[in-house]
C-alpha cells in the first residue's frame, strides 16, 4: 500500500568568515642625553713645615766659633777679667791699708796671687748636652672643597605607536534550501482522482 509521503531535504546556510589579525608596532627611540659633571673646586693652602737645627752651642764646645762669636768672648772675658782683677785689687789695697790691724798681709797675697786656681771641672762632653737646639714646626694644611651638581639636560623621547586595527569579514557562503516532495499524493473527489 502507497500512503501518501511529503518529503523535506534542507541545506543549511553556510557563512564565511575572514579575520585579518591586528598590529601593534612600538618603535622606542633612545632618549637624547646630555649629562655634564662639573669639576669640583679645591682650593689647598699650605704652609710648609720648617726644621731648624742650631749648633753654634755644639760648635762652641768644640772651638770652631766663628770670628764675631771669638770677638764677643774675648770683650766678655776682658770685662769680667778686669772687673775681677780691679776688685782683688782693691781687697788687695784695703788689706793693706788695715796692716796695723796685724795680720800677715803681703805674705797672704803673694801667696794667694802665686797660686793657680783651682778648678772644679773633672769629665765633660764636648758637645755638652743640649747644645744642639732643634726646633720643628709641622706646617699647616687647608683644604677646602666644594662639589658641584650634575647638570642634567636628558630629553625624553616618547615611543612611536602603530595600530592596525583587527578586521573581520563575515559573508554568506551559501544561502539555506529547503526542498519539499509529495509522493503518493492523491486528491480524490466524487468519480474524481488526481496525483498530485
Amino acid at each position: 500500500m502507497n500512503f501518501p509521503q511529503i518529503r523535506l531535504q534542507s541545506t543549511p546556510a553556510s557563512i564565511e568568515i575572514k579575520t585579518t589579525p591586528g598590529k601593534l608596532e612600538v618603535e622606542t627611540p633612545p632618549p637624547a642625553l646630555d649629562i655634564q659633571q662639573p669639576e669640583a673646586k679645591m682650593e689647598i693652602e699650605r704652609r710648609p713645615s720648617k726644621l731648624t737645627i742650631d749648633q753654634t752651642e755644639a760648635r762652641a764646645d768644640m772651638d770652631l766659633k766663628s770670628v764675631r762669636r771669638r770677638i764677643e768672648d774675648f770683650s766678655r772675658q776682658g770685662y769680667e777679667d778686669w772687673l775681677s782683677g780691679l776688685a782683688r785689687m782693691a781687697q788687695d789695697g784695703d788689706e793693706l791699708m788695715m796692716i796695723e790691724n796685724g795680720g800677715n798681709a803681703v805674705a797672704e797675697q803673694a801667696k794667694r796671687n802665686s797660686e793657680g786656681p783651682m778648678y772644679d771641672f773633672n769629665i765633660g762632653w764636648i758637645p755638652s748636652a743640649g747644645s744642639v737646639k732643634i726646633q720643628y714646626d709641622p706646617g699647616e694644611v687647608k683644604v677646602r672643597f666644594e662639589p658641584q651638581k650634575v647638570i642634567n639636560n636628558t630629553q625624553v623621547v616618547k615611543p612611536n605607536v602603530n595600530v592596525s586595527k583587527a578586521q573581520v569579514d563575515i559573508s554568506l557562503q551559501r544561502y539555506a534550501d529547503l526542498e519539499i516532495d509529495f509522493v503518493n499524493l492523491k486528491h480524490v473527489g466524487v468519480n474524481y482522482e488526481q496525483e498530485i
